[in-house]
C-alpha cells in the first residue's frame, strides 16, 4: 500500500506556463511583473485595496506588527490555540502577548474570554481563524471599535473563505495569508498582507523591502527585512488564485465525505460542518479523540502511520510553549480546551489532490485503529 501524505498540492493548472514565462523573460526576482498581478487580484479576490506580498505568512505577521507600531509595552489578545508564528511576532516587537482559550467546537479563540484580558496597555487583537471555520467576527470587532484596538486578522487558512458572506481577510487594519504548500493557494512559500489603508500598505512594502527610500535608496531612517516574493513564486500564485473556487468546491468535497464515512465512530469529534456564520472550508480534516478512547492523539497517529496514513497533531497551545515559559511568559495560565485538543486532536490526509479511493481507504483505517 503506498503511503498517503497528508497533504499534496494540485500544479495541473497554468502553473509551469507562466513559470516558463518567468524564464523565458529572465524575471525571476521580486522586480518581476507576476509579483504586482498577484499582489492585485489577491487584494481583489479578498475585498482590499492594497496587496503586499511576503516571501511567507510568518514574515507577514512580523510586517503587520511593525507596520501598526506595535511595541515594548503593549500588549496583544491572540488564541492560545493558533501557530508559534503569532505569538513570535508580538514577542519579537517587544510586545506581550495574551492568550485566550479557544471554543470547543469551533476549535477557534473564544470571543467571549476576549474582554476581561482587555487593560489599559492592549493595543490590538489577532484573530486567527483555524482550519475550516473562521472566528465570530462581529461580536470582536464591536470590542475594538469600543476600546480602540487595531485588529490584525490572520487568515492564512481562510482562502476563499467568508464570514456572513463577506471574504476572511477583509476584517480589520491588516490581515495576512500564508500560500505554503498546504494552503488553499500555495506558491511554494510565500505569503501577503492586505489592508485598505494606503500608508499601512506604503508602509508594510517598504518594511519587506530594507525600508529603501525612493530618493537615496541606500540611506535608512528604519530598520526593515528583505521578506520579498519572487516572481516565481507569484507566477505560481496567479495560476492558483484562477482555480481559488475549484478548491474550495473539493476541499468541501472531502469534508462532507469524510464526515459521511466517520460519523459512525463513537470515539470522535468531527469538523462541525458549519456555523450560523460559515459553511466549513476544511482547511484540514481534523478529528479530537473523546475522552472514553482510552489512548491519545500521539498513540492513534502512529497507529495510522503503520497504516502508511499521514497525519499532523494539532497546535501545542502558545501559554504552553517551553520557549515563552524561559521568558516568564503565561506564568500560572490555563487554557483547559486548547490543552484538551492539543493532546486529543490530529488532522488527516486532505489535500488538494486526495482521491476518492484514498478518502475511503484512509476513513477504513481509522475505523480499525479506533477499535
Amino acid at each position: 500500500m503506498n503511503f498517503i501524505p497528508v497533504n499534496e498540492p494540485l500544479l495541473d493548472g497554468n502553473e509551469k506556463k507562466y513559470l516558463n514565462q518567468c524564464i523565458d523573460t529572465s524575471w525571476i526576482s521580486a522586480e518581476g511583473p507576476f509579483v504586482k498581478q498577484f499582489e492585485e487580484q489577491f487584494a481583489a479576490r479578498v475585498g482590499r485595496k492594497h496587496g503586499i506580498a511576503v516571501s511567507n505568512g510568518s514574515v507577514a505577521l512580523d510586517v503587520a506588527v511593525a507596520a501598526l507600531k506595535i511595541s515594548q509595552g503593549d500588549e496583544v489578545i491572540l488564541p492560545t490555540f493558533t501557530i508559534i508564528s503569532c505569538a513570535a511576532a508580538i514577542v519579537r516587537a517587544g510586545a506581550v502577548p495574551v492568550v485566550v482559550d479557544c471554543d470547543p467546537c469551533t476549535w477557534n479563540m473564544d470571543v467571549k474570554q476576549i474582554e476581561a484580558k482587555i487593560t489599559s496597555r492592549t493595543k490590538a487583537i489577532i484573530a486567527v481563524h483555524i482550519y475550516g471555520l473562521p472566528v465570530d467576527m462581529n461580536p470582536l470587532l464591536g470590542l475594538a471599535d469600543k476600546y480602540g484596538l487595531e485588529i490584525i486578522e490572520d487568515a492564512a487558512e481562510m482562502h476563499g473563505q467568508t464570514y456572513k458572506g463577506r471574504p476572511c481577510g477583509s476584517f480589520g487594519a491588516i490581515s495576512t495569508f500564508s500560500f505554503y504548500p498546504n494552503k488553499h493557494i500555495t506558491t511554494g512559500e510565500g505569503g501577503m498582507l492586505v489592508t485598505d489603508d494606503v500608508h499601512l500598505a506604503e508602509r508594510c512594502c517598504s518594511l519587506r523591502n530594507l525600508c529603501f527610500q525612493q530618493k537615496k535608496r541606500f540611506v535608512h531612517h528604519e530598520l526593515g527585512w528583505n521578506f520579498r516574493m519572487t516572481n516565481l513564486q507569484a507566477a505560481l500564485g496567479v495560476a492558483q488564485l484562477e482555480r481559488l473556487d475549484q478548491f474550495v468546491a473539493r476541499k468541501r468535497y472531502i469534508g462532507r465525505r469524510y464526515t459521511e464515512l466517520l460519523s459512525d465512530i463513537p470515539g470522535l469529534q468531527l469538523p462541525l460542518p458549519r456555523t450560523n456564520y460559515a459553511e466549513n472550508i476544511y482547511w484540514v480534516y481534523g478529528v479530537v479523540l473523546k475522552d472514553e478512547v482510552p489512548f491519545d492523539a500521539q498513540e492513534a497517529m502512529l497507529r495510522l502511520k503503520k497504516h502508511q496514513i499521514g497525519t499532523r497533531p494539532f497546535f501545542w497551545g502558545m501559554h504552553e510553549q517551553p520557549v515563552f515559559k524561559k521568558m516568564g511568559l503565561f506564568s500560572g495560565e490555563s487554557c483547559p480546551i486548547a490543552e484538551k485538543i492539543a493532546r486529543r486532536g490530529f488532522y488527516i490526509p486532505s489535500g488538494m489532490a486526495l482521491t476518492d479511493r484514498q478518502i475511503e481507504q484512509v476513513s477504513c483505517t481509522l475505523h480499525e485503529v479506533m477499535v
